[in-house]
């Protein structure tokens, strides 16, 4: 089973799940701005936290997962104010629970995106838009942040050569002019339409 390969999806995800709790975890204005343009920081955490429960669906598995919520009746269930490091939390251990168990490995199809083993489903994703966000939020908050470097080359091959289709699909800006001799890291986030230099505007 998948979920329980040393190195994969399970792992990976343990991995960066956890260094996005880190950053969660040294978050002392949720209302910061991030550097998503129209986002504040505990708007970076309700991305998260919201969308991937609805791909899941998308495909029939439901993520077991009790968020707080304003509206616990309500289809989509969103972290109330003041509680996003509790929901992701939750969010991160359901998922977690989802690949370590007994059919990580069983087939997914849904509609938009093909079919996968499931957790491989949540390798392409899932588990590297949390790695992406965790720059956002650091910024958002902050705080400084090392993507690891192996990682952001391997995701910057990757995404290079569907660059067209990336931009097209309207989840990505304009890549960001960079030096020659940037960071990997850097190179990776003005690829994804970060600006590797933003940082919060000052607020009274």
């Amino acid at each position: 089973m998948s979920g329980s390969r040393v190195g994969g999806p399970a792992d990976d995800h343990r991995r960066v799940a956890a260094d996005f709790t880190t950053v969660v975890e040294g978050v002392t204005d949720w209302d910061a701005p991030a550097p998503v343009e129209g986002w504040a920081a505990r708007d970076v955490v309700d991305h998260l936290v919201t969308w991937f429960p609805a791909f899941l669906a998308g495909g029939g598995v439901a993520l077991d997962v009790d968020l707080p919520s304003d509206d616990p009746g309500g289809a989509v269930r969103r972290p109330r104010p003041g509680t996003p490091a509790r929901a992701w939390r939750a969010h991160a251990d359901a998922v977690q629970h989802l690949l370590d168990g007994p059919d990580a490995d069983r087939p997914f199809t849904h509609p938009h995106a093909g079919t996968h083993p499931l957790d491989q489903a949540v390798a392409q994703f899932y588990t590297a838009d949390v790695f992406m966000h965790t720059w956002d939020l650091a910024r958002a908050s902050g705080q400084d942040v090392d993507l690891d470097a192996d990682r952001c080359a391997a995701m910057l091959a990757g995404m290079q050569p569907i660059e067209e289709m990336l931009r097209a699909s309207g989840q990505y800006g304009p890549a960001v002019p960079v030096p020659d001799d940037a960071s990997v890291q850097d190179r990776f986030v003005a690829f994804i339409g970060r600006d590797p230099a933003w940082a919060p505007p000052a607020r009274a």
